[in-house]
């Protein structure tokens, strides 16, 4: 199993097209890295040939899809992506559902709360839907799902306590969930948590993991406050803040974490910084669009 990460931003990337935050600043001087929006490709390298499967598909996904060679058609009009898992039913994972519209169809795993928000909500599924058939699986949470022969993955709830942006009539458990990816073949397991609002649920799903791509949205809960770039604190947002979360990955014994989603007001994306030097000390890493894993 390979997992890459193809964006490693929090919703509006970096920079954010309305943002000259000191991090946003920097991305438009060249100081530092531009970063596109959360997702990541897991692919099973087996024998038989590379199969890829997206977790979100952000607004920039055809930017992403363009930067990873191994991700490239390789044949006309040929769809190098199996299907996408989501996380969550959010625009900054979902939008780039409407862009791969040009394909023969679209799989997508959905929990039943995510397909409610896509159709009774946002209207993305309905949408597409009018472009390609679309094919929607269950993800039942705690249920092992089979993507190929030797690559699975079990979905785990990660409740966040905000009320939803659309009320629909689907289920509160499932609203945000992270995967847990099991390879048969190796035995290796990466855990992928973009959006945690509660650290209590990773406990489980991390046990006897090798990697875990986790949230790492805010260093500080009242981060964008401070900064003047908002009213929400990272808990209003529904993700716990670095300063809270570092000890906690440190206790799952999880021997690499990666940190995913990182918002465009985070000081760890600033050389010297000593929020990152914080984080480094912690032994995390700060994951970047294009960090790859094996597992």
């Amino acid at each position: 199993m390979k997992v890459r990460v193809l964006g490693s931003s929090a919703g509006g990337g970096l920079p954010q097209w309305n943002c000259s935050c000191a991090g946003c600043a920097a991305a438009r001087a060249g100081e530092v890295e531009p970063r596109t929006q959360s997702s990541v490709a897991v692919i099973d390298d087996g024998p038989a040939g590379a199969r890829a499967f997206l977790v979100n598909a952000s607004p920039d996904v055809r930017q992403q899809l363009t930067a990873a060679p191994d991700l490239h058609p390789g044949a006309t009009r040929r769809n190098p992506v199996e299907a996408i898992l989501l996380t969550d039913a959010e625009i900054d994972h979902t939008l780039g559902l409407l862009i791969l519209r040009e394909g023969a169809g679209v799989t997508v795993h959905a929990t039943a709360a995510s397909e409610a928000v896509l159709r009774e909500g946002t209207g993305f599924l309905t949408t597409l839907e009018a472009y390609c058939p679309v094919t929607v699986v269950e993800v039942g949470i705690g249920a092992e799902h089979a993507l190929t022969d030797d690559l699975t993955y079990t979905a785990f709830d990660l409740p966040t306590g905000k009320t939803p942006r659309f009320p629909t009539s689907g289920p509160e458990e499932g609203r945000v969930v992270g995967y847990r990816f099991h390879d048969r073949r190796t035995g290796g397991v990466v855990v992928y948590a973009p959006g945690v609002a509660d650290l209590a649920p990773l406990r489980a799903a991390c046990d006897g993991a090798d990697v875990l791509l986790v949230d790492g949205t805010c260093f500080h809960d009242d981060e964008l406050v401070r900064l003047g770039l908002g009213r929400k604190t990272a808990a209003d947002m529904g993700h716990v803040a670095l300063e809270r979360s570092l000890d906690a990955f440190a206790d799952l014994g999880v021997p690499r974490v990666v940190l995913v989603h990182v918002n465009n007001s985070n000081p760890i994306l600033l050389p010297e910084a000593a929020e990152g030097l914080v984080v480094g000390k912690a032994g995390v890493e700060i994951g970047t669009d294009g960090t790859e894993i094996s597992a």
